[in-house]
């Protein structure tokens, strides 16, 4: 772990299993916006295809795909997740490589990292309650934008980036992990139980 920085620091980089984080978060997401991109321009191309992860009516990827909610800014969602997930890897690699970077910078990639659970929340509530659907490329997304948002919060505060209590910073010196878990323990609780009927049967 990263000794905190002074408040007053003006550049931080960050310890190796961290740098790690973000390049398998990163890959992870990147890896998801692919194949479902991929999946999307086969999809525009033969009305009929169906991708290999439509499993079921609940685990049904062409579902999501086809809704209105997977082209919110004009154009498909995962384009986006190649752009961003994109510069996570970089920004990973960076700091494996010892690169360090100003406040602004860290905040910049917080705020991004902050849109992007944010939108996945959004996408979380859209694909149980409207679509009715689950992919399984985008659950792979969702796991993986869940851990980096909260461990690059947490990186945030403890350099002092963020203002926060003493306490807050101590809790996320040792635990931040409690965050994601439960994080991600809420999403699947909420997957379980809104298709209990169907997981059971």
């Amino acid at each position: 772990m990263t000794p905190p920085a002074h408040a007053g620091a003006r550049t931080a980089g960050a310890g190796r299993a961290f740098a790690l984080l973000l390049v398998v978060t990163g890959a992870a997401g990147l890896l998801a916006s692919w194949i479902i991109t991929l999946d999307k321009f086969k999809l525009l191309q033969d009305p009929d295809f169906t991708p290999g992860c439509s499993l079921n009516p609940v685990v049904s990827c062409g579902s999501v795909m086809e809704s209105d909610q997977a082209e919110v800014f004009g154009f498909p969602n995962p384009m986006l997740g190649l752009v961003a997930y994109g510069v996570v890897i970089c920004v990973g690699l960076s700091l494996l490589a010892g690169a360090r970077f100003p406040r602004w910078y860290w905040l910049a990639f917080d705020a991004g990292c902050l849109f992007g659970v944010g939108f996945v929340t959004w996408l979380q509530f859209e694909s149980l309650y409207r679509i009715n659907a689950l992919c399984l490329w985008c659950c792979l997304a969702w796991a993986a934008t869940i851990p980096l948002f909260w461990y690059v919060t947490s990186f945030a505060v403890r350099q002092g980036f963020l203002p926060a209590p003493g306490a807050v910073r101590r809790f996320l010196d040792e635990f931040t992990w409690v965050l994601p878990v439960l994080h991600l323990g809420i999403v699947g609780m909420l997957v379980l139980t809104r298709w209990w009927d169907f997981w059971t049967s």
